[in-house]
C-alpha cells in the first residue's frame, strides 16, 4: 500500500487494520459479493491478501468526490451511503439537500472501481452509515496480483467488467425512465436515417 493512500485514509480518521486475511472463512461474503461470487475459497484468498482492510464509524467518510484516487473498496461489514453533489453545491458544503443520495450499499458491495481502472476523480462520495469495515484494493496491487497470479488477475478484471457493464445497463434505463417521464421521449423515437443513408 503507498504511503500516499495511507495518509489520506488516516486524514479522514480511518482506521487501517492490516491485509485482509481468508476471505475463504467468510462464506456470506463469498455469496453476497458479485465481485466474489465465481472465485474458488483459494482464489478469494490470494484476491484478499492484496487488499488492506479498514474500518470507519458512522459519519465519517470514506471517498470524496473530486478527488483523485486509483483504489476501490469491497464492503465486507455495515452500510455506506452514495451521494453526488447537486449542481451548484460547493465542494466543501455540507448543506442538507446539497447531494443526492444515488444508492445504499451493503455488505458485498464494490465501490469506488471506476476510479481506480481510469485514475480519473471521484464521481462521487461515500459516507459510512453504520460501523464499516472494507478491502481496498489499489490499481499498483491489481497489477502485482496479474504478475504473481495471472489466472487469479485476469478473473477480477473480468469481474470488474461485469460490474461496469452492469452499472451503465442500469443508469442507462434510469435515464430513459428520466427522459420519458419528462416527455423527451420524443428525442429517442424520432427516426433515423434511412437505408443507404449511413
Amino acid at each position: 500500500m503507498s504511503v500516499q493512500v495511507e495518509e489520506q485514509l488516516r486524514s479522514r480518521g480511518l482506521e487501517l487494520l492490516g491485509p485482509c486475511e481468508a476471505f475463504s472463512r467468510q462464506g456470506e461474503l463469498l455469496q453476497q459479493s458479485a465481485l466474489l461470487r465465481d472465485f474458488t475459497p483459494a482464489e478469494a484468498d490470494l484476491l484478499g491478501a492484496s487488499m488492506l482492510r479498514i474500518r470507519a464509524q458512522p459519519g465519517q467518510v470514506l471517498i470524496a468526490e473530486g478527488e483523485p484516487s486509483d483504489w476501490m473498496m469491497l464492503l465486507l461489514h455495515g452500510v455506506v451511503d452514495v451521494g453526488k453533489r447537486k449542481i451548484g453545491a460547493e465542494f466543501d458544503s455540507e448543506e442538507p439537500g446539497d447531494t443526492t443520495r444515488l444508492a445504499v450499499l451493503k455488505q458485498g458491495a464494490v465501490v469506488g472501481e471506476m476510479s481506480m481502472l481510469d485514475g480519473e476523480p471521484r464521481y462521487a462520495s461515500c459516507w459510512a452509515l453504520s460501523e464499516v469495515e472494507a478491502a481496498l484494493l489499489t490499481r499498483a496491487a491489481v497489477g502485482r496480483l496479474i504478475n504473481a497470479n495471472p489466472g487469479v488477475g485476469a478473473k477480477l478484471l473480468v469481474k470488474l467488467t461485469q460490474l461496469l457493464a452492469q452499472r451503465l445497463r442500469n443508469t442507462s434505463s434510469q435515464l430513459v425512465k428520466i427522459l420519458q417521464k419528462t416527455g423527451k421521449s420524443a428525442a429517442l423515437n424520432a427516426p433515423g436515417p434511412g437505408p443507404g443513408t449511413a
